[in-house]
Order: structure tokens, then C-alpha cells, then sequence
């Protein structure tokens, strides 16, 4: 039987450079002590940011990573959903996976510790949460730290070799606003017929949509974005998500006056995270096509269930979560 532990290391350090969940070198770095050298923790925090071109009334910002993840203890039919956060270099605590709230009661199985090498870790997503930083007192009990605009931000790294990345994000005009580490400046793209609603990182490129479901590619070098999919119009928010290797637009309504529905548009199931709301939510779900540059509407998601949430959209089979059925949408 060979021995792993006598792997080379250009090779272990080549599979370190492909690994893109922040659990697997966590994993392989247990296996035995030649794999613990040639996995090197990974930097922990990203630099400070400038406000230049974006803001004048903070000094900075700090950008934080969380991870949404799905553990299934060894021989138990339970799926633990999980968001995770590591607020300071070697410590980390559990969030709300659809928002960013403390989480909700943990069952009492839960495990005290987390040994990772002990479960089966699904890597479901990732997001990051831009916070602004300033030094008036009070401010906040966490060193003046606070979400800038409570909008998403996706985080694009350039190259495994190159600790360059970009940011996009909405700024409070409903604008999208780009940075990038090379010129440590923020950029605002000053192309919007409508106020943008989400953006998303699929395939290694930057995706946005407005409130009227036009879809935008935005090019790095462009001030222009690159149509992807004309307007639907229709409900109150969109959403972006990536699903079996597709980019999906929902379509989500708050009311049911704005459209005669038809039992065939709607999702099977809705879940609102133990609210009650006066107003019914109902959705539409489209496919991008972007070669015809239009969005087509789905029927049906099959066996797929997509997470709606403030920061963080993701899918995930129902085959692979505990008492949830396909064809859902849960919503924070």
C-alpha cells in the first residue's frame, strides 16, 4: 500500500493552490505531519480598505468572509445547515444562514466541538459583508465596525498566484460600485436604468440584476456593463442564485394584485423562517440566456431547493438535506 504521507510536496502544494473551500486544507492538514507542513494556514484577514471614490464619511473599510455549509454527522439521517465566521485570526462563531443574525436555538445533538474530519462537510456557499470603519466613540461594542449599505458583496480573486481580488457591490444610489485591490479605489458604474437589486460571482465573472430583471455581466476593464437578459418586469425583488451550473433570476412577489396566476408559475413551497406575513409571497423563476439574451421561465426547480438570503444565495439538492422536499425556495 502506498504511503500518502510521502507524497511531494510541489504536489501537495499544487492541490493546496486548488482548493476552494476553507474546510479542506483544515481536513488534509490533519491527516499526519508532512500534510500539515505543505498546507500552510491561509492569511486570515483581508487589508484594510480605502473609501477613496466612495465614501466621504467613513475612514475605511473591512471586508469579512462567512462560509454556509452542510454538515451530516457519521451514521444519522440529520443535516446540520450552517453558517460559519471567523471575526478574529483562530475563532470563529455560527451565524443565522440566511441572514446575519445570531443563529436560532441549536438542538441539543449538537456537538460541543466540531471536528470536521468526523463529518461530511457539503460546501454550499460563501459571502462577504462589507463593514465601515471609523472612530467616533460608541459607535459600536465591535472596534467601530458596521455594515456599510447591508447590500451584498461578491469578492472575485485574480489568479491563485496573485493576492489581487476585486469587489462589486450596490452602492445606496442603487448603482453598482467596483473595487479593485490594484488601484485601491471604488468605482462607481454610472449605468442604470433601473436601481440594481443583486449581484453574484458565476463562472468567474460578475453578474448583476435591476428591479426590472434585466440581467448585466460586468466586464473588469468596461464602464459598460454587457447585457445578459432583457427585462421581465413583474414582482417587487430579484434575486440571483446559481443552480445546477445555471444562473437563475426569482422573481419575488409581495402581493398577489400585480399578476392572475397561474398554478403552474408558482414554486411548490415557500418557507419564511417562522413569520407570519400579511401579504402573500409568491415567485417567478427564469433561466439566463444569455446567447439569446433573454430570461426564460422554469416550471419547475426538480429535486433543487434554492436559500434566499441577505448576503447569500445558494442551492442545494433536497436529496442531500434532511425533511425538505425539491421544488422549494426557503426565504429569509
Amino acid at each position: 500500500m502506498a504511503d500518502w504521507s510521502l507524497l511531494p510536496k510541489e504536489l501537495l502544494e499544487d492541490i493546496a493552490k486548488r482548493l476552494g473551500s476553507p474546510f479542506y486544507p483544515l481536513r488534509l492538514r490533519s491527516v499526519c505531519s508532512p500534510w500539515r507542513s505543505s498546507f500552510p494556514p491561509r492569511p486570515r484577514r483581508f487589508p484594510f480598505l480605502t473609501n477613496y471614490g466612495i465614501s466621504d464619511s467613513t475612514l475605511g473599510f473591512h471586508l469579512s468572509k462567512r462560509t454556509v455549509f452542510l454538515l451530516a454527522p457519521p451514521k444519522s439521517p440529520d443535516r446540520w445547515l450552517l453558517k460559519i465566521e471567523e471575526d478574529v485570526p483562530g475563532r470563529s462563531h455560527l451565524l443565522n444562514p440566511l441572514s446575519r443574525s445570531s443563529p436560532y436555538p441549536l438542538p441539543e445533538t449538537f456537538p460541543k466541538v466540531l471536528d470536521l474530519s468526523r463529518f461530511r462537510v457539503f460546501d454550499l456557499g460563501e459571502e462577504y459583508v462589507l463593514h465601515h470603519v471609523n472612530f467616533r466613540p460608541l459607535v459600536n461594542a465591535l472596534g467601530g465596525a458596521a455594515n456599510l449599505y447591508r447590500e451584498k458583496v461578491v469578492f472575485m480573486c485574480l489568479g491563485d498566484e496573485s493576492s489581487d481580488y476585486v469587489l462589486l457591490t450596490i452602492h445606496v444610489s442603487g448603482e453598482l460600485a467596483l473595487f479593485k485591490s490594484v488601484e485601491k479605489r471604488w468605482t462607481i458604474i454610472h449605468e442604470m436604468p433601473s436601481p440594481y437589486d443583486d449581484v453574484i460571482l458565476f463562472r468567474g465573472q460578475f453578474y448583476a440584476v435591476d428591479g426590472t430583471g434585466r440581467t448585466v455581466r460586468v466586464e473588469l476593464d468596461s464602464r459598460i456593463p454587457s447585457l445578459a437578459a432583457n427585462p421581465v418586469y413583474g414582482g417587487d425583488k430579484m434575486f440571483l442564485v446559481e443552480s445546477s451550473g445555471e444562473l437563475l433570476v426569482v422573481d419575488m412577489y409581495l402581493s398577489d394584485d400585480q399578476v392572475d396566476w397561474d398554478a403552474e408559475d408558482e414554486v411548490s413551497q415557500v418557507q419564511l423562517n417562522g413569520c407570519i406575513y400579511e401579504r402573500t409571497v409568491r415567485f417567478k423563476v427564469y433561466k439566463v440566456d444569455e446567447g439569446e439574451q433573454k430570461l426564460v421561465q422554469m416550471k419547475c426547480l426538480g429535486d433543487r431547493v434554492l436559500f434566499l438570503g441577505d448576503d447569500c444565495t445558494f442551492s442545494a439538492s433536497a436529496s442531500e438535506l434532511a425533511g425538505c422536499k425539491g421544488n422549494c425556495i426557503f426565504l429569509e
